[in-house]
């Protein structure tokens, strides 16, 4: 790894912090918002993050890396335990463990749970109340105070990660909290996220914002193939797994017309994000129980929960 040696002093720091809260908390928002660039999709689709995602803040001599996790519900299926089972464990590899809480739900029983189990975590917590644009200041008093009844915080924020309001406070805070040492990435790299996946997630995110209601999150996409061309392009051969007949309809639509119209986004921010000419083909196939493939998980970057 090429670092950037001239930051390894005696006052460089590095370390870990976990983002944790119920689905659509706001973690891939906030993430993203810390980090400047996007490492993480974002969608109005709850459990969108299914596997870590790492991303790297420089704030003065510190590098803080944080850890996006899936978010933390009730599991029902084996997708749903491997996910949830990932978020804890990123949770207690973490040097701090920031909980994320979307002020304008306030606590219901998906955030009550997380505090409950963050008892048993004995690492610094740092509570975020997230979407201070659209809840009144009484409100975010009351509900800070209240998730300090379940288990003491070092810290309280309070942001709105879709603006960026309070997040630079936060990256200080953090900043200040790593442990000395090395950094643990090169100075440019944004993420540890593989290209393959990133390109596969981006894809997702197209697929579920443009059909949020029409198809269940349990739909999946891979990177097949991946060719850097002697022009500088790259062709990238993508799969998006469904699990019915019918759902491949649906992505398909009529003519073809949905998967184009994703594919043709995909390829945009493809382009924008590896600034270079991307050729991008999308397929769409059917693999009734993909979700208890052990070797889908692999792809996902999960452990297949027995």
């Amino acid at each position: 790894m090429n670092f950037n040696l001239g930051k390894l002093n005696e006052n460089t720091r590095a370390g870990f912090v976990a983002l944790i809260g119920a689905p659509n908390a706001g973690k891939s928002t906030l993430l993203n918002q810390l980090v400047g660039t996007k490492v993480s999709i974002v969608t109005h689709k709850v459990q969108t993050t299914r596997a870590i995602v790492r991303g790297v803040a420089i704030e003065d001599d510190s590098q803080v890396i944080f850890v996006d996790t899936p978010g933390i519900f009730r599991p029902k299926r084996r997708l749903d335990r491997a996910m949830v089972d990932t978020a804890w464990g990123g949770a207690k590899d973490a040097d701090v463990v920031a909980v994320l809480i979307d002020a304008k739900k306030g606590i219901n029983e998906s955030v009550e749970r997380i505090l409950n189990e963050l008892e048993h975590i004995k690492l610094p917590k740092v509570l975020i109340l997230n979407k201070i644009d659209i809840t009144k200041r009484d409100q975010l008093l009351a509900l800070a105070a209240k998730a300090n009844e379940y288990t003491k915080f070092d810290q309280t924020f309070m942001v709105s990660a879709i603006n960026g309001s309070g997040t630079k406070d936060i990256l200080k805070y953090f900043s200040d909290q790593m442990p000395k040492g090395p950094w643990l990435y090169p100075e440019d790299q944004a993420s540890d996220i593989p290209l393959r996946m990133l390109a596969a997630e981006i894809t997702r995110e197209k697929l579920y914002l443009r059909l949020h209601e029409e198809l269940p999150y349990i739909s999946t996409v891979e990177t097949d193939k991946w060719e850097d061309r002697k022009d500088g392009s790259i062709r990238i051969e993508q799969t998006i797994f469904v699990e019915r007949d019918s759902q491949k309809s649906i992505v398909l639509g009529k003519n073809g017309q949905t998967i184009k119209a994703i594919s043709k986004a995909a390829r945009e921010e493809l382009t924008e994000a590896f600034e270079t000419t991307i050729h991008l083909f999308v397929f769409v196939k059917v693999r009734e129980n993909w979700s208890d493939d052990p070797e889908r998980y692999r792809n996902m970057g999960l452990d297949f929960p027995h």
